[in-house]
């Protein structure tokens, strides 16, 4: 099984890297860009098919993740 972890800033966390993107998007000339979040990707790919959700909340939470200022999104990836 693999799963796709999509980590982002919370809202509310000022983005410097996003804000650098998006004042060089704007000096290209990309002119509609009102906002840009940076975030983090990670895929992992599992021995088993089945994998229980509460391990990888408890990943995400206890070690992927800073829970104080960032969020994160679980997906199955299907392959």
């Amino acid at each position: 099984m693999k799963i796709r972890i999509n980590i982002t800033l919370k809202p509310s966390v000022l983005d410097p890297q996003g804000q650098a993107v998006a004042t060089s998007l704007l000096g290209q000339g990309f002119d509609n860009i009102k906002n840009v979040r940076q975030g983090k990707i990670l895929d992992i790919e599992f021995n088993s098919k089945e994998v229980d959700i509460n391990m990888i909340n408890e990943m995400c939470e206890g070690f992927l993740t800073n829970p104080l200022v960032e969020d994160y999104a679980i997906e199955e990836i299907n392959t």
